[in-house]
């Protein structure tokens, strides 16, 4: 099984919409997504389609690409973009048997790079529900702090919620990253 990422193209971002449109309310509770915040199928590619057309300075959103044995299994987008500063960042396997493998860790250590070197980034967010085990136990293991726990309504699609705040700042990327604490979730 190869595990390869890229940047998101074009034919992608029906992928993506229709991961979340068509997933249960149930597993999008889960994650913290309310189903009926998602907007309609034409209106969120649209969203797309303007970003992937943007400099990379101008995105509100970026999207990295996840492959297994070169097939979409997933992605993994920042947003609330402050270029040369920070992101926050969203990681989504799209298919259940491809959950709680491990596979998810291996995907990031070759996606958060992208993040750092293409926004300049200076600290990456990830404010996961604090509900949902599986990017709370990744994230420590590749070098995130733990900041707080919260709560926010931490994105359109979301209800109000308690999230857990970790960062990954720049310093911490260029002298870890290469060498997280694990490799299995």
């Amino acid at each position: 099984m190869k595990l390869t990422v890229r940047e998101i193209e074009y034919h992608d971002i029906d992928l993506i919409v229709d991961y979340f449109l068509n997933s249960t309310a149930e597993y999008l509770r889960g994650m913290g997504a309310d189903k009926n915040k998602l907007p309609t199928k034409m209106g969120w590619m649209e969203i797309l389609r303007r970003e992937y057309n943007k400099e990379e300075k101008d995105k509100e959103h970026y999207y990295i690409i996840w492959e297994i044995d070169s097939k979409p299994v997933g992605h993994c987008n920042i947003n609330k973009i402050t270029f040369g500063k920070e992101a926050f960042m969203h990681l989504h396997l799209w298919k259940s048997d491809r959950r709680r493998k491990g596979i998810g860790f291996e995907f990031l250590k070759q996606t958060i790079p992208f993040y750092f070197r293409n926004f300049k980034l200076k600290a990456l967010v990830c404010e996961p529900f604090a509900l949902n085990p599986a990017p709370n136990k990744i994230l420590p293991k590749l070098g995130f702090e733990f900041e707080k726990t919260y709560e926010t309504t931490p994105g359109w699609i979301n209800f109000h919620q308690k999230v857990n705040r970790y960062i990954l700042t720049l310093k911490r990327f260029k002298a870890g990253f290469n060498n997280p604490k694990s490799d299995t979730v």
